[in-house]
């Protein structure tokens, strides 16, 4: 069965297409053109970066890449109902792929809190859909994307699109997935300054304050700025969280274009 993506596109196009991607919005643009010829109309990929035991971490940390309307997102994720969505539970606990079905047939051990998510998305037409939970990324970071269908769309539908298709939607979003972990992440924190990002990247290599001053032309106290610098931009403690932090979002060892 021929896969239906858009007439004249191949899959081996989508994964060079993605490949070849240098901004998260040009790549972000072309999944979603290629989940809609699945019938997937609207997509939401999300990832935590400092996820700890009972949170996902600070809302400046996640990466949210959306194309539902800002009406739904502005309440799901600014006023936090995220937290308690059923299917960001699901994707915490496990890695693969599940049908939203799941919440129908755990619907009697949702909390109360999950059952005004499950209230709210039923408002806003997000009905049925598939969510694929990655396991790449490290203990500390989580990292999903939800496949809703178009309005009206039921999830029998749905679950007969993924019986057809579901391996190949699976290996396009992972790819999709692992290209993302390559790009820099569009911040909503502050981003660091080209000085900061060399100077966390020399401390990354092993050399102290004095040896980074040497290096950049500059005294050890104006390191020692631009890494406290950095620090502040990153909300992190410590000079060792800040390189780790960045380099997860990909801020810092990449070349310039």
């Amino acid at each position: 069965m021929r896969t239906p993506l858009r007439v004249g596109m191949t899959m081996l196009d989508y994964v060079e297409r993605v490949i070849s991607s240098t901004s998260m919005d040009e790549l972000w643009q072309m999944h979603c053109d290629a989940m809609a010829s699945y019938g997937f109309t609207r997509l939401i990929y999300g990832m935590a970066s400092s996820r700890v035991r009972s949170s996902l971490g600070a809302r400046d940390d996640f990466l949210i890449l959306t194309n539902i309307g800002a009406g739904y997102m502005d309440t799901f994720i600014n006023e936090g109902l995220y937290q308690h969505a059923p299917m960001v539970r699901w994707a915490t606990e496990n890695s693969g792929a599940c049908s939203w079905g799941w919440i129908a047939e755990h619907a009697e051990a949702l909390t109360s809190k999950e059952q005004e998510v499950v209230a709210f998305n039923v408002k806003h037409g997000l009905t049925a859909g598939y969510s694929i939970s990655f396991s790449e990324v490290g203990a500390r970071n989580i990292a999903a994307v939800g496949l809703i269908p178009a309005p009206g769309v039921g999830q029998d539908e749905t679950d007969e699109i993924w019986e057809r298709h579901g391996r190949e939607l699976i290996a396009m979003n992972k790819v999709l997935h692992l290209k993302i972990l390559n790009l820099p992440f569009p911040l909503t924190r502050k981003a660091l300054t080209k000085r900061q990002r060399e100077a966390l990247e020399w401390v990354g290599e092993g050399k102290t304050t004095q040896d980074i001053g040497v290096i950049m032309g500059l005294t050890p106290a104006t390191v020692e700025k631009h890494l406290r610098l950095a620090r502040e931009a990153l909300d992190v403690e410590t000079t060792a969280q800040a390189v780790v932090k960045a380099s997860m979002q990909n801020q810092i060892f990449r070349i310039e274009a």
